[in-house]
């Protein structure tokens, strides 16, 4: 590890951010397999950019809740020919059970690079499922889970504001089209239509509701109440010519 390197510059800034970016989970049992200055450098690259650490017994090495999505990482730290096994086993135990789920693996030789790649063949990994990322050292390696589970949290919140505007604007044509059905009635006009969505709700409400009950949940006059309730239950009257 290399004690030097500034982790600031290749993370999400705090600027992008307000307040917390997110929950980093942390398994005890891989926690206690590191070097307490990498758990060091872990802990400040966090604190740093704004997420809480927390140490649990869980089966994946950490898991990252951000934006509301969780994301679940493997990080090998050690390709050790003895331990391809083991690991390979893990991950297979775990693809099923997390929808955003990433295998990070340190090699920083040739000799493990090509191992990686012949084991990985060798256990029928599926191109994709899950993400394998390969790093150099372990400090690039964790920038490399901070990145990715910040980017889904990212997504994440995309995706809820477009759903939410996309709501919003359906909302807004929807109660254009309510206003204009009850305008279309003589002498019913926009504040007499939001009073009747106010009160009464739907238009389906509105035509069976009575007159009295029209006054007295509403401002609408009472020549306005008879209108209502005679355009939606005399045929001779809604079907007849208005002229005004």
């Amino acid at each position: 590890m290399n004690p030097e390197r500034d982790y600031r510059e290749s993370t999400p800034s705090n600027s992008s951010i307000s307040g917390c970016n997110g929950v980093c989970i942390m398994s005890t049992t891989w926690k206690d397999q590191q070097h307490p200055s990498f758990i060091n450098f872990i802990s400040s690259f966090l604190d740093t950019n704004s997420f809480r650490l927390n140490f649990v017994q869980i089966a994946p090495d950490f898991i990252f809740n951000c934006g509301g999505v969780s994301v679940a990482f493997i990080f090998a730290t050690k390709w050790d020919f003895s331990n391809i096994e083991s690991i390979f086993s893990k991950i297979q135990k775990l693809k099923g059970q997390f929808a955003n789920f990433y295998v990070v693996v340190t090699l920083p030789t040739k000799d493990q690079n090509d191992s990686f790649i012949r084991s990985y063949f060798k256990y029928g990994m599926e191109f994709g499922n899950p993400t394998f990322i390969p790093v150099q050292d372990l400090e690039m390696g964790f920038e490399k889970i901070v990145k990715i589970a910040h980017a889904r949290g990212v997504c994440k919140k995309q995706d809820a504001i477009a759903k939410l505007k996309d709501e919003r604007e359906k909302s807004v044509q929807s109660m254009d089209i309510y206003i204009k059905v009850l305008t279309s009635i003589p002498g019913i006009d926009n504040h007499d239509a939001k009073a009747l969505n106010q009160s009464i709700g739907s238009i389906e409400a509105i035509a069976k509701a009575s007159k009295d009950y029209i006054l007295q949940t509403t401002d609408l006059s009472t020549e306005k109440a008879e209108t209502i309730t005679r355009f939606f239950r005399d045929s001779k009257y809604y079907l007849a010519p208005k002229i005004k």
